[in-house]
């Protein structure tokens, strides 16, 4: 098991590094998480796992170049980049996952983040179970990792979370089983509040379970949100070194980057956020 965070140097401008796929109307996937990084004060690059023909109304192909271009692009950035924090998304089969587990445990950059992509948001899987597995044995080599509830069950192997209490008992089982930090989302849950919770049953937090709450923004243009999240989560803790005072910064940003996404009228189904809000306004 890695731990990156006692190699951590704190950056007013981060170096975040973003393996992720693609996403050409620029609301999720790497496009998404370029515009997190640089809205949230820090220095984005990214390298492509799949090319991914998708819209705000959903999918229609994926192109997974071969896994030796994947790691030329890897090791391109980090023979010469001092890499900050990572933030990893899209890993779109059993190659690319055991790819960027190889490049990981050879380079120990100082903050990673896992956005494990499992399953969709229509509830279709989107990863073979030999991948899935893989992805269950990524997990311990990051520092957080920040599933939706779905993905947190498969993670686990278990049924849904049926509500809140239900899921930070999930949380609380995937951070001791994997030795990691566990961003528990309730976004998908029903009501008015929208809950967050970090919870680490090692230390890294005051408490094992840090809870924060805020009312659901209404609005449909949530393409990308997962994406935007992690990434900038990535980013913040480069800046502070610390789970909770991130998460505080990064969900105010995400609120008002929600309750400002109808603003571009990007797509006709579910739109991205506005990332760059703040600099509108």
């Amino acid at each position: 098991m890695v731990k990156h965070d006692a190699a951590l140097r704190l950056r007013a401008t981060p170096r975040v590094l973003s393996i992720a796929g693609t996403d050409p109307t620029g609301g999720a996937g790497i496009q998404a998480d370029l515009k997190s990084i640089a809205a949230n004060g820090g220095y984005g690059m990214a390298v492509v796992t799949a090319l991914v023909a998708q819209n705000t109304r959903g999918v229609r192909a994926v192109h997974v170049p071969p896994v030796a271009f994947l790691r030329e692009q890897l090791d391109a950035v980090s023979d010469d980049v001092e890499i900050d924090s990572v933030k990893i998304g899209m890993l779109a089969d059993l190659a690319v996952i055991d790819e960027v587990r190889s490049w990981l445990q050879g380079t120990c950059p100082p903050l990673v983040v896992l956005d494990p992509v499992m399953v969709a948001t229509s509830g279709d899987r989107l990863l073979e179970e030999s991948a899935e597995e893989a992805m269950r044995r990524l997990v311990p080599l990051v520092d957080l990792v920040t599933p939706n509830l779905a993905e947190l069950a498969v993670l686990l192997r278990e049924e849904i979370a049926p509500d809140w209490a239900s899921a930070l008992g999930q949380g609380k089982r995937l951070s001791q089983s994997a030795g990691v930090t566990v961003l528990v989302k309730g976004g998908h849950l029903a009501g008015d509040e929208c809950p967050d919770a970090l919870i680490d049953t090692h230390g890294a937090l005051a408490d094992t379970v840090v809870e924060f709450v805020s009312k659901r923004v209404v609005t449909r243009n949530t393409h990308g949100t997962g994406c935007s999240l992690s990434s900038a989560m990535a980013t913040v803790q480069a800046q502070t070194g610390d789970w909770a005072a991130s998460l505080s910064q990064v969900k105010a940003w995400l609120d008002d980057a929600l309750a400002h996404s109808d603003l571009l009228e990007v797509g006709g189904g579910n739109g991205p956020i506005h990332h760059f809000h703040r600099f509108f306004d």
